[in-house]
């Protein structure tokens, strides 16, 4: 069944899900704004692919729970490794329909993508809101070579099954194909929000080691490297990048850490 919901708001959007009886939705810790009083919540560490979003039935004996233990505590350490929320929380509508609402943590847009159970969709660590417990959350790691030349998109949010998954990003979002514009396009590398399975992602020097690459990497804002994005399917970006935000907050402040010039003049530690 698709979720319903409604996504509301301007500048921070927020997702209203009514919950059909018996329907359960889940959430990473903190993006969590209110419920109804028919809807329960139970925090656990366990993701849907190992039953989080309904109990188990106990069967399989001391073999079958040694089994779970370990499933959930190998997904608990590659959260802690991805730098995520280490819980989830549960919502589910019993005795009638429910609603509940959640939000991202930055200003910006959300959206409600769709799966079929056909195609996964990746997304930037943070973008996960909320998800129908038929939705599978995983971590995806997208290469040493990528992750450290990238600075960003090393560790990478899966989510796999049938439902709905609500994502979040910061500022404007814009739906982009690569194939339509010659099969491949290169953003910043914080400007991405999430993208098809079948698309490529990699991450690719800012120029050569001439004088105009040398300026692009100091003088551009840009660093030393760009993400690209190849293949025929859709790619979601932010208007947005947290560093960016993250500037603009310390200069209004007195404390701008960009420097004069920006790229690798900057002096942001992240």
């Amino acid at each position: 069944m698709t979720l319903q919901q409604e996504i509301v708001g301007n500048a921070m959007q927020m997702a209203v899900v009514n919950l059909r009886p018996g329907q359960t939705v889940y959430c990473e810790a903190g993006k969590f704004l209110f419920k109804t009083v028919d809807v329960t919540m139970e925090t656990r560490l366990s993701g849907p692919s190992q039953g989080g979003g309904q109990q188990q039935s106990g069967s399989g004996g001391m073999g079958g729970l040694l089994r779970q233990a370990m499933g959930t505590a190998m997904q608990v350490g590659q959260r802690m490794l991805a730098g995520e929320s280490l819980a989830f929380q549960y919502f589910t509508a019993q005795g009638g329909e429910g609603t509940v609402g959640f939000a991202g943590v930055l200003p910006g847009e959300m959206r409600a993508l769709e799966l079929d159970g056909t195609r996964a969709w990746f997304a930037e660590k943070d973008a996960f809101v909320a998800a129908e417990s038929t939705v599978d959350f995983g971590i995806a790691f997208a290469g040493g070579r990528t992750g450290t030349s990238g600075g960003e998109g090393f560790v990478l949010e899966k989510f796999t099954g049938h439902g709905t998954v609500i994502i979040a990003g910061a500022g404007n979002f814009i739906d982009l194909n690569p194939a339509d514009f010659g099969g491949r396009i290169e953003v910043d590398t914080g400007c991405v929000v999430a993208f098809e399975e079948g698309i490529q992602y990699g991450v690719q020097r800012v120029g050569g080691l001439d004088r105009q690459g040398i300026m692009n990497a100091v003088f551009g804002g840009e660093g030393l490297s760009l993400a690209t994005l190849e293949g025929n399917g859709r790619v979601i970006l932010q208007s947005l990048t947290i560093e960016s935000l993250a500037n603009a907050l310390k200069k209004a402040q007195g404390g701008d850490k960009q420097g004069p010039t920006g790229g690798l003049f900057s002096t942001h530690a992240g």
